[in-house]
């Protein structure tokens, strides 16, 4: 995938780039992506070796020099700046002109990208009071903080703002910078969240995972030692990259989970999201795993057996969402599911209440696979079947508002490539649809010396 994928870009943004470690290379980066014109700008200084990156530089010290370009002339990535400084290099645009350089963004409907504070071409920062200068009309900010700087120590040669970073972080100047102590830099709000316009997007791209270390590293900063998420919800997306390298490795957001249990269960006789396995009911084992696999948020939709359910579900980080409407099939529960998923989940990952022997290795490789490529979909495959929980892409969602009866998502892969997921437990291919299955499940529960360890109540 190429930067604007990564960073889920309209044709047109408005983004500025800031923090360290990358924010030039991956600003004309970006530019290069759009067949259409693409404006570029800065708020502080560049340099005149960063303006020919561009096609064009147009030296602006008033509006009316804006208002005078003849949109048929400007072609290309067509850098806009203020005169030099006097020191070799050039000023940033004031308010006045970052306006008016909006107006004929508009008017062209094309990107604005602008690099928005300044950072000595080192790979980590920490900004002071007069920065970052990020105008109130964008509507993404990236956030870059460059790998290569860890496990080296806290200096003028590795950090721009070494004091300030050292208060943000809890470090020494000396101290070998490590990620967490890069983490509580950039989820400070004198950090890296620091001047972002409210409800702008907040995306962090972590450069410079030039190798595998490195990119161990990037994806320990996603979970504290708790388990939680680390840099949830300060950012709505964590890009791992080498810009260097042009390559992307990963995207990690927020992953919502869909647990149907709305059922009758007419078939079965009883319900059989309530059936006893391991312990608990089989929707408590099934939340209890998307849980553990750090999904957020997880609704449950229930229908026939909403208190029951309520019940099996007490003490446990869920949404139960009734869907009054369940008797018309799959489909509706389905649309209750996604009509409740927050903007900021990048995927879902639907699950059945009937399928015990989904864990935590499958859920966080679905959601990985999705990661380093964003497929639209992406499935488990086990002896050449498919089978669930699948994982949707949120440019996906819209598809379900067409889904009728009993049509769940299945129907959508028709419509959008599905990335396969090789799975080799044939276990997951046992749904409990009569009696006798889930007396099979109960043999192999007592029989089977290799059955996954019951699962201790946590604390959610």
């Amino acid at each position: 995938m190429n930067l604007s994928q990564a960073l889920r870009l309209s044709s047109a943004p408005r983004l500025a780039f800031v923090g360290a470690g990358g924010k030039t290379t991956a600003l004309f980066q970006l530019a290069r992506v759009y067949d259409s014109p693409v404006l570029v700008t800065v708020t502080t200084h560049l340099s005149p070796q960063q303006v020919k990156l561009g096609d064009q530089h147009y030296t602006i010290s008033s509006p009316e020099q804006i208002e005078r370009l003849q949109p048929y002339n400007i072609q290309g990535v067509c850098v806009f700046t203020g005169p030099p400084d006097g020191s070799g290099r050039l000023t940033g645009l004031p308010d006045p002109l970052l306006e008016r350089l909006l107006w004929l963004a508009e008017a062209m409907y094309v990107p604005l990208l602008i690099e928005a504070d300044g950072s000595r071409q080192l790979p980590m920062k920490a900004p002071v009071a007069h920065e970052p200068v990020i105008p109130p009309f964008v509507d993404t900010v990236v956030v870059l903080a460059g790998l290569s700087a860890l496990d080296k120590p806290l200096s003028p040669q590795t950090v721009h703002r070494p004091e300030e970073f050292a208060r943000l972080s809890g470090l020494s100047s000396g101290d070998v910078i490590d990620a967490e102590a890069l983490r509580r830099v950039l989820v400070h709000p004198d950090g890296g969240l620091k001047g972002i316009p409210p409800g702008a997007r907040r995306i962090l791209l972590l450069n410079q995972a030039d190798t595998d270390a490195l990119q161990s590293q990037a994806h320990a900063m996603l979970l504290q030692s708790s388990g939680q998420p680390g840099l949830f919800p300060a950012y709505q997306a964590v890009v791992i990259a080498s810009l260097a390298q042009e390559q992307i490795f990963a995207v990690h957001e927020p992953v919502a989970g869909i647990l149907l249990a709305a059922g009758g269960a007419s078939r079965f006789g009883s319900p059989k999201q309530l059936l006893s396995y391991q312990g608990m009911p089989l929707v408590r084992r099934l939340a209890r795993v998307a849980l553990a696999s750090g999904l957020w948020p997880l609704l449950v939709v229930s229908g026939a057996y909403t208190p029951e359910i309520r019940q099996a579900l007490e003490g446990l980080a869920v949404d139960l969402l009734h869907n009054p409407h369940w008797q018309a099939g799959q489909s509706t529960s389905v649309k209750v599911g996604v009509n409740a998923l927050p903007p900021e989940a990048g995927a879902v990952i639907f699950f059945l209440a009937d399928q015990p022997f989904v864990d935590e290795s499958l859920v966080l490789a679905l959601v990985e696979a999705h990661a380093q490529s964003l497929a639209p979909i992406v499935a488990p495959m086990v002896d050449g079947r498919r089978s669930n929980p699948v994982l949707f892409d949120q440019r996906t969602w819209g598809d379900f508002a067409s889904l009728t009866g009993d049509a769940g998502g299945r129907a959508l892969f028709s419509r959008y490539p599905v990335a396969w997921l090789p799975w080799h437990d044939p276990r997951l291919l046992l749904d409990v649809d009569t009696p006798e299955d889930y007396q099979r499940l109960i043999d192999q529960q007592d029989s089977d010396a290799d059955q996954p360890p019951s699962l201790e109540e946590p604390d959610y």
